[in-house]
């Protein structure tokens, strides 16, 4: 999962943007209202954290909710505000906000606002995902394959994640990155083979068949439950 930080004080950024990723979102940073809409429109976020008051600009927190919202109708947005009055919550809402947090935040309420977000947002699949034995859980972030818990970290979470959201599709390794990194990775290009490399020397610890398969040249597939 990918998401989108818009907030203009570079330390609250940073520590939201460090939570996401030890959390194993993908999460990218931006300063003001024009970065912020230029960097929607260029990738494809899963969730977007809005600061209500960006200093110093023309376009305020409500303005570029609006833009978002007009843009997308389904990417759930998560307002952040130091103004903890009811108008300020109804003008966000009313802007195209699906919820609203008050500063200063808390990293485990936030992380949870983020997994009901996610979890309610029209383009996600259901809450528990399931193939070939492997069960997954967005929530808890708990993986098990047939009752046998998998401790995977974050990295790792991300990745099987999405091919499971996107079960019966071949996913890119390119896709993998947009989705599971953030725009700051420069690594090497083969990290995908490295992290499914992984992911099936876990999975399969017990001599489990693949649940992940290549697709030489195109890319990654989890096969649907019959």
């Amino acid at each position: 999962m990918r998401i989108l930080i818009v907030e203009d004080d570079a330390r609250i950024a940073d520590v939201v943007r460090r939570t996401l990723a030890e959390a194993g979102y993908a999460a990218d940073a931006r300063h003001t209202a024009a970065d912020g809409l230029e960097a929607f429109a260029v990738a494809d976020y899963d969730l977007v954290i809005l600061d209500v008051m960006l200093a110093e600009e023309e376009r305020g927190g409500f303005d570029v909710c609006r833009a978002i919202r007009a843009a997308d109708a389904s990417v759930p947005i998560l307002m952040l505000t130091a103004l903890n009055k009811i108008r300020s919550k109804v003008e966000g809402l009313d802007s195209g906000a699906d919820d609203y947090l008050v500063k200063p935040v808390h990293v485990l309420e936030l992380l949870a606002r983020v997994r009901a977000l996610l979890r309610r947002a029209p383009r996600a699949d259901l809450p528990i995902l399931e193939a070939q034995g492997v069960r997954l859980d967005p929530a808890s972030r708990e993986v098990t394959r047939d009752g046998r818990a998998i401790a995977l970290t974050a990295k790792e979470f991300a990745v099987l994640e999405y091919l499971m959201r996107n079960a019966g599709r071949v996913v890119s390794a390119t896709e993998l990155i947009d989705h599971a990194w953030d725009g700051n990775y420069e690594g090497y290009s083969n990290v995908v083979q490295t992290y499914v490399r992984y992911l099936r020397q876990k999975l399969n610890a017990h001599g489990e068949p693949d649940l992940i398969t290549t697709r030489r040249g195109a890319g990654y597939v989890v096969a649907v439950n019959p």
